[in-house]
């Protein structure tokens, strides 16, 4: 069997190399701010003690996909089952940590070709087997969690076979890739090349081209890249009637763009089997700069100015007072802050090193017209850091702490409103639970017309702490609608998000989604009960 599919079950967040443990200032806060007591801390079980069902698959369809892919490629063992079985939210682990795990896959296949997942995804029809897309598996949204009625199985389809750069156009500056390399592979190949794709999520380390696309992912430094359905200038997809493959050119008036119909899909409409994203020349040099602001609401009105009018950073994030106050844009020194109050701003430049230069000078002189004032090693650290908080999070969930995150995003003239509502919303759900939180927000993801608001909520594990977090999630997505943002601007509906997203597109736009979910997949096989309600 090829080596992604020999991973431990997904316990945790990424590589047990870079886990990280609770400095004293943290235990301390864990302690003092949620009232965090010994007997709150539940040790995850043992893998071995996870319950799996038996599987449901007989005999006859395994024969058959094995027959498609070949039988190094197919595993119905206990450890790949358990490495497949849902995504990466707190609720997900959670459960996996209390040992449930009562939809696991029955089968795990891994596909290398787009003419055999075809193939695949008609046996899987015929046969009525579901099938679920597997890449990083960092879904935060129930985005691995189909729905079993109605079928004789579920199959998770692992892509990272599909590990290839097809083509690289210096003349066109795009490049063609496989679903399931991950984020450093594919950048480490177009750094080769002297180019880069830009995009740096928190998930980075661990997803996938086929996930970024997918899931209509936003990098860190989105603001001078873009997201990365804005990169995505060509896509093949896969479904049980054959194939889609849609992107001539960059942009066409040939009718609605299909493409827009396959980024953020979820898996639902098809399997990507390849992306084409324009690339750029790789940067000659990134700097990171940390700045403290006044106040939220002044800062908010720097980030504008500079979206509205520019120049714009590469990155361009700022956290709140209380984010800000913890220090969470430095995850090694969580706690460690000195209280010097206001809002740290993170002002990122990637670039020719005269082009940065002239750049940062500008926005330097707004910060400081505005009153914001550099902060020594804060860009630094973030850079080194940013990929750390899902390793926090681990930390954080074996202490007791219930921890978990939610974004959105509105309009400029709505964003102190949205930032309100939600954080009220929040404090108010889990307070009511006997939880009281800490809620932290920053603003990232900058345009010129709005912004997206990425909360982080920590509290004391309630003796159900799944279920205390679907209160408070629900509560915050409901003032999400009531305030006017949408339901998600990166993480994507799964299931998590379904009945806001049917109540943010309406009537109408649910039955257009049904309407391309039976033309592409009339049998309902594909991740199904996600996304479409």
């Amino acid at each position: 069997m090829v080596e992604p599919m020999t991973e431990p079950p997904g316990l945790r967040w990424g590589d047990p190399a870079k886990a990280m443990t609770l400095s004293p200032a943290m235990r301390e806060l864990v302690s003092q701010a949620l009232g965090v007591t010994p007997d709150k801390v539940r040790p995850p079980v043992a893998p071995e003690a996870i319950e799996l069902p038996e599987p449901a698959l007989d005999a006859a369809a395994r024969e058959a996909l094995t027959a498609i892919v070949g039988a190094e490629h197919v595993r119905g063992d206990r450890e790949a089952r358990l490495a497949h079985t849902r995504g990466m939210s707190t609720p997900d682990l959670l459960r996996l940590r209390a040992g449930e795990a009562a939809d696991a896959p029955d089968l795990v296949v891994a596909p290398a070709s787009h003419d055999e997942v075809v193939a695949l995804l008609r046996e899987c029809a015929a046969r009525r087997i579901a099938v679920v897309p597997h890449g990083g598996r960092t879904s935060v949204v129930g985005g691995l969690q189909p729905a079993r009625e109605g079928f004789n199985g579920v199959v998770a389809l692992d892509l990272r076979r599909f590990d290839r750069v097809l083509q690289i156009d210096q003349v066109s500056r795009t490049a063609t890739l496989e679903p399931g390399l991950s984020g450093p592979e594919a950048e480490a190949v177009l750094v080769e090349h002297g180019l880069t794709l830009g995009h740096f999520p928190q998930s980075f380390e661990q997803a996938t081209i086929g996930g970024f696309a997918a899931a209509r992912s936003s990098g860190q430094a989105s603001a001078g890249y873009g997201r990365f359905d804005e990169l995505v200038v060509g896509v093949r997809l896969a479904t049980p009637r054959g194939a889609v493959e849609l992107g001539r050119a960059p942009r066409s008036a040939a009718g609605p763009d299909l493409r827009q119909l396959v980024l953020g899909s979820e898996g639902a409409f098809g399997v990507i089997t390849a992306v084409t994203v324009a690339v750029r020349a790789a940067p000659e040099v990134r700097r990171y700069e940390g700045w403290r602001l006044p106040s939220f609401t002044e800062g908010a009105a720097v980030l504008r100015r500079l979206a509205q009018d520019g120049p714009l950073p590469t990155v361009l994030r700022l956290s709140d007072e209380a984010e800000t106050a913890l220090n969470l844009a430095r995850p090694d020194e969580i706690g460690a802050g000195e209280g010097a109050g206001g809002c740290l701003a993170i002002v990122g430049y990637e670039g020719a090193a005269d082009e940065v230069e002239q750049r940062r000078d500008s926005v330097t002189a707004i910060l400081r017209d505005a009153g914001a004032t550099f902060e020594e090693g804060a860009g630094e650290a973030w850079a080194e850091g940013r990929f750390r908080a899902p390793y926090l999070r681990d930390a954080l969930l074996d202490a007791g702490v219930l921890v978990e995150t939610l974004e959105t995003a509105t309009f400029w003239s709505n964003l102190a409103d949205l930032y309100d509502s939600v954080g009220a919303a929040l404090r108010d759900s889990l307070t009511g639970q006997g939880t009281p939180p800490v809620v932290l927000c920053h603003i990232s993801h900058l345009y010129p017309s709005g912004a997206s608001l990425y909360f982080t909520v920590a509290a004391a594990q309630a003796d159900d702490p799944v279920a205390q977090w679907r209160e408070a999630k629900a509560a915050a997505s409901d003032a999400i609608e009531a305030a006017g943002g949408t339901i998600t601007h990166h993480h994507g509906v799964g299931v998590d998000h379904k009945p806001w997203y049917a109540r943010e597109i309406g009537p109408l736009g649910v039955e257009v989604l049904r309407a391309v979910k039976a033309t592409l997949d009339p049998d309902g096989i594909l991740n199904p009960g996600v996304l479409v309600p």
